[in-house]
């Protein structure tokens, strides 16, 4: 999968999720953990899963999951996710690994 495809996919799922009732965004502990530490909110989290642009490119992990970083500035701060895209019993979900900025 190449970078292009990868973020549409990861913008899609996230803009879904936000207007649906059950999220197909899934954060990691550690993701909520950075994003208080960092103070970053939800709402930044989902504007660079949908805006953002790709800076890390796309890969596999060894779980199968596509894996990329995205960036995007919002609400004046620089935001970078490292996000997964990976196949859950009922479809695809994104996970967010970790929350920088």
């Amino acid at each position: 999968m190449n970078d292009e495809t990868l973020r549409r996919k990861i913008s899609a799922i996230a803009r879904e999720s936000l207007q649906s009732a059950a999220s197909r965004v899934v954060l990691l502990p550690h993701a909520k953990q950075q994003m208080k530490k960092r103070k970053v909110l939800l709402t930044q989290v989902y504007d660079t899963l949908i805006k953002g642009v790709v800076v890390e490119h796309a890969h596999r992990d060894i779980k199968g999951c596509w894996k990329c970083t995205l960036s995007h500035l919002t609400a004046g701060d620089r935001v970078k996710v490292a996000a997964a895209l990976c196949l859950a019993d009922d479809g695809e979900i994104v996970v967010v690994i970790t929350v920088m900025n």
